[in-house]
């Protein structure tokens, strides 16, 4: 009964929050005035005039990206800088040496991305001042270059005849400045009051009761928290992430951190609705991913309190905390995976056959189930562009979305958008498991250990930083593929999306007749459900065989790996 209050306190908790966040968003985006312009107006001005900009100037898409790209190039060399000479900077108090070139390839490329996959343990690699301007601060920025390409689309989908889709500066300046930034430091307040740990003091070494010495590290823990969870980055403060008490402390931090998973991503549903002035296309949009969600939920768990006849037992707790329990360990494990955040507060490698199967084919669908912070929603257009053209060749007229012309162009980018990540998976899995560079790292044989390796190309090519562990990847082969997989992964599907929003800018707005097909009904909802299943998840299903699906029914004999 009480894993039943949960589950209807965490869903009625996003459920009421998505319109009120969404309606503000909408505001923020709009450059409408709201309760936070007398508070932080003045820090969104500074930033435009320290950097000369005039924020009434649009931007065509290539002017877009460009800035965008050349945006995320700096950010990535910053973070690459701060690793390699971390040992000479101050705000290291745990004296931590530089990290090798291939894992800094790796870091930098995923906080750049939003993947925030980590190959090392925070508090033994990264020092203080590195965790703080360098992941730390592109939590933020990977976070609001999400919102500005969602932002970009909308008004390439809105807009009547024009080749401006927004200014990138403004769109990300106003994503920090008024969403990210206040959500995070009230957040992180929060997180103090419940004793995950804000501090700049030394590690301190202790004597345990049993006499052994241990070094208890400590940090700057909650405001890289706050960030990590909201902005759907993942990217703990120490190697346990959410595992860890001093990240993750109590029952009310854990609530609260998983509602964060899906507070943004959730509400921007809602915000895409009002942009498009059909608040019922948002939240079919939002039943589609709670439905996807909910489902993914339901076999997680069944799975995981079956009976496991390898082990005797159901409700198995080996690899999750006993703070928090079952149902808190798969509720995480399966928002994470749908959202992009890819924190754990429990050992996905432990998890059932299929559970980690629900965590990686959640990855596997495009990160669409909510999704990352704008990745998600702007990864879902692209679905949604894909089931409005086969609807309309399956009853024989021109594909219109909101009013404009489906043509092959915007189907082609679509595809791009959604096979580009899939196609990373696949082929660096087959090389992976074929070759000794691939395999010398794996702690586990068979199915298990092909799911090890899928998961994690899974997560880097769906920028979702979470990992089934038993695979060592601080290693230069796997440093450096999956460095690939991540800017592939991410470039890959904003570069097409932005495309498509110039490209759909430039179209006249043809007004509703009775021959328009309608986005915003049930029959719609089923379409779209119907095309991501059958497009982004029947990729997978002849490696999910070999993997999990074999696992499974191996376990079912005794047999485990």
């Amino acid at each position: 009964m009480s894993a039943f209050i949960q589950l209807i306190l965490f869903f009625g908790f996003i459920v009421v929050f998505t319109p009120i966040l969404g309606k503000y968003m909408k505001k923020v985006f709009s450059g409408e005035r709201h309760f936070l312009t007398p508070v932080f107006g003045w820090l969104e001005k500074a930033v435009y005039r320290v950097c000369g900009l005039d924020p009434e100037e649009e931007m065509n898409w290539k002017q877009y990206l460009i800035s965008l790209l050349w945006f995320n190039l700096f950010g990535f060399l910053v973070v690459f800088a701060l690793q390699m000479t971390q040992k000479w900077l101050p705000f290291n108090p745990a004296k931590v040496g530089n990290t090798s070139w291939h894992l800094a390839l790796n870091t930098a490329m995923s906080f750049t991305t939003n993947t925030n996959w980590q190959s090392y343990s925070g508090e033994s690699t990264m020092s203080y001042l590195t965790q703080m301007a360098g992941l730390g601060v592109q939590n933020f920025l990977s976070a609001a270059t999400g919102f500005a390409v969602l932002i970009a689309l909308m008004k390439g989908l809105t807009r009547g005849v024009t080749k401006y889709i927004g200014n990138f500066w403004v769109d990300l300046t106003r994503a920090v400045v008024y969403i990210l930034l206040p959500l995070s430091i009230v957040f992180a307040v929060v997180l103090v009051s419940q004793g995950v740990v804000q501090t700049f003091s030394r590690y301190v070494d202790v004597t345990t009761l049993e006499g052994a010495k241990q070094v208890i590290p400590l940090g700057p823990a909650a405001s890289q928290i706050a960030i990590k969870q909201l902005g759907t980055n993942g990217g703990g403060f120490f190697g346990a992430n959410s595992a860890h008490p001093f990240e993750n402390p109590t029952p009310l931090s854990n609530f609260l951190e998983m509602v964060a998973l899906l507070l943004l991503p959730a509400a921007l549903t809602y915000t895409y609705g009002l942009y498009i002035g059909s608040r019922r296309q948002g939240w079919i949009i939002f039943g589609v991913m709670l439905i996807l969600l909910c489902v993914g939920l339901g076999f997680s768990l069944y799975a995981e309190y079956a009976n496991n006849p390898a082990l005797h037992v159901a409700g198995s707790m080996e690899g999750k905390e006993v703070r928090f329990g079952v149902v808190n360990s798969v509720i995480w494990s399966t928002t994470t995976s749908a959202t992009s955040n890819g924190s754990v507060n429990a050992m996905m490698d432990s998890l059932s056959p299929v559970a980690g199967m629900v965590a990686m084919f959640n990855i596997m669908l495009g990160e669409v189930v909510f999704g990352g912070v704008g990745s998600g929603m702007y990864g879902m257009i692209a679905f949604i562009i894909l089931t409005v053209f086969i609807a309309g060749l399956m009853v024989g007229r021109t594909p219109e979305y909101l009013g404009k012309k489906i043509e092959s162009f915007e189907v082609r980018m679509s595809l791009i958008a959604v096979l580009a990540p899939a196609v990373c998976i696949l082929i660096f899995t087959a090389l992976s498991v074929s070759t000794q560079s691939g395999l010398a790292a794996l702690n586990n044989k068979g199915p298990h250990g092909l799911s090890e390796i899928m998961y994690a190309f899974s997560s880097a090519s769906g920028n979702n930083g979470s990992a089934f562990a038993g695979l060592n990847t601080n290693t230069p082969y796997y440093n450096v593929l999956m460095a690939l997989c991540m800017f592939i992964g991410r470039f890959s599907v904003i570069i097409p999306m932005l495309t498509i929003a110039g490209s759909m800018a430039g179209k006249k707005i043809t007004p509703v007749s009775s021959g328009t097909f309608h986005t915003d009904n049930w029959m719609f909802l089923v379409l779209l459900l119907a095309v991501i299943l059958i497009v982004g998840g029947l990729t997978f299903f002849p490696a999910l065989s070999l993997g999990p699906i074999l696992e499974q029914l191996l376990m079912h004999g005794g047999v485990t790996f």
